[in-house]
C-alpha cells in the first residue's frame, strides 16, 4: 500500500496539482491537510473521475479542513472536535484490510513559543495532551493504525536547517518537540520515513514562502509525518518527499510525502 500526506494548502486552487500528484506518484491513499473547502465545495466528483471514489472529509469554512481519499474502500470513523472546537482539524477512517488511517492538522501556534502570552500556541499544546489522552482511551486492542499529516512540529535536529537557531522559534521549541515525543512513546508509534531515511541525514517538508531561492536557500523543517503501529514497522519498504512538487508552479509550500508499506 502506498500512502501519501499532502498539506494542499487550498485544494480547490490547486486540484490540478492534487491530479498530477495522483497520476505521478499513484498513491493508494492520498490524505490532504488545510484544503480550505467545506463538504459541499470538495471535489468528490473529480476525484472519483480520477479514481479515488472512497473519501473521508472534514471540510471547514475558510482555513482548516481535512480529507483522506481512496482507491481503496474505506469507512469514515464518527468526527472528534478536538480542543471543544468543531474546525475540521482530523478525520479518521478504516480501510477495508481494517487499517484505521487518522490524518491530522495540528495548529500552528502562531509565532510566540508562550502558552501565556500567545493563545495560540496554548491551544496547540493543548492538542497534542488531547491526542495522546485521546488515543489511550480509544484505541482498538486489535487492528494497526497509520497517522499522517501536518503535525506542525520539527522533531529532529536533522529536520531543520538549523537546530541552535531555530530553539525559539515555533514548530521546534523543546516544549513542542518534548510534547509530540511524548505522544509518540505513549502511543509507541514509529516515524515511517525516519525508519527508511536516516535520522542522521537532514531532511525537510515545508520551505517558506519568503525565500526568493527555496531551494538554493533550502532553510526547511520536516512538519509533515507519517507514523505506524508496531505491527506496521517492520512492513515499510519506502518513504520519500517530494521535493520536486515544491518547485511546481504557484504550488503548496508543504512538500508530499509517500511512505509504501508491504
Amino acid at each position: 500500500m502506498r500512502i501519501t500526506t499532502w498539506n494542499i494548502n487550498s485544494v480547490r486552487l490547486r486540484l490540478d496539482q492534487v491530479l498530477r500528484l495522483l497520476d505521478d506518484v499513484a498513491p493508494d491513499v492520498l490524505c490532504l491537510q488545510e484544503i480550505k473547502a467545506q463538504d459541499h465545495q470538495f471535489p468528490t466528483e473529480v476525484l472519483a473521475a480520477a479514481g479515488y471514489p472512497h473519501i473521508a472529509l472534514r471540510g471547514f469554512k475558510g482555513y482548516n479542513g481535512v480529507a483522506t481519499i481512496s482507491r481503496r474502500p474505506l469507512t469514515a470513523q464518527p468526527a472528534h472536535d478536538w480542543c471543544g472546537r468543531a474546525d475540521g482539524r482530523h478525520v479518521a477512517a478504516v480501510l477495508d484490510d481494517g487499517i484505521e488511517v487518522h490524518n491530522f492538522y495540528v495548529p500552528a501556534g502562531g509565532d510566540v513559543p508562550d502558552p501565556d502570552e500567545n493563545d495560540k500556541f496554548a491551544h496547540k499544546l493543548q492538542f497534542l495532551d488531547e491526542m495522546q489522552s485521546w488515543f489511550a482511551a480509544h484505541r482498538r486492542p486489535q487492528g494497526e493504525m497509520i497517522l499522517v499529516g501536518d503535525l506542525n512540529i520539527a522533531p529532529l535536529e536533522s529536520d531543520v536547517w538549523n537546530h541552535k537557531q531555530l530553539l525559539k522559534v515555533v514548530s521546534h521549541t523543546p516544549v513542542e518537540t518534548a510534547a509530540l515525543a511524548a505522544f509518540q512513546s505513549a502511543g509507541q508509534w514509529v516515524d515511517a520515513v525516519r525508519q527508511i531515511i536516516p535520522a542522521s541525514e537532514p531532511l525537510y517538508s515545508w520551505w517558506s514562502y519568503r525565500a526568493r531561492d527555496w531551494s538554493a536557500a533550502d532553510k526547511g523543517r520536516r512538519l509533515d509525518h507519517i507514523w505506524v503501529t508496531l505491527g506496521l514497522a517492520g512492513r515499510i519498504r519506502a518513504a520519500q518527499v517530494h521535493r520536486d512538487v515544491r518547485g511546481w508552479e504557484k504550488t503548496s509550500d508543504h512538500a508530499p510525502v509517500t511512505v509504501d508499506i508491504d
